[in-house]
């Protein structure tokens, strides 16, 4: 009889949804979380992955929210087992109503 060892999880597994549960955290009152995508990411050095989070405001001074979010999430020490958060940014999405986030990840 052949014995197999059980599959562990790769350890460079994206980490997409961890990173949104982690986001979702660090979000003020009144700012919600859409659909999010993502997609791998690869430079000559790195590989990882570019993490689009949608959000809208119910309420607010949208820029005001968007330098105080960009701030907020550039102080977090996020922990993600196997990658490391390279670059986060937060702008204004494409209808001027919401913000969107984006996280470059690379594998650790």
């Amino acid at each position: 009889m052949i014995h197999t060892p059980l599959a562990t999880p790769h350890p460079h597994a994206c980490p997409h949804g961890r990173l949104g549960r982690l986001l979702a955290r660090e979000l003020p009152p009144g700012l919600t979380l859409g659909a999010s995508t993502w997609r791998p990411w690869a430079s000559a050095s790195f590989v990882g992955a570019r993490h689009a989070f949608p959000c809208q405001a119910a309420v607010g001074d949208l820029e005001a929210i968007r330098r105080s979010l960009r701030a907020r999430l550039s102080a977090v020490e996020w922990r993600l087992p196997g990658h490391i958060v390279a670059d986060i940014a937060v702008e204004s999405d494409d209808s001027g109503r919401g913000l969107r986030i984006e996280v470059l990840t690379v594998e650790d």
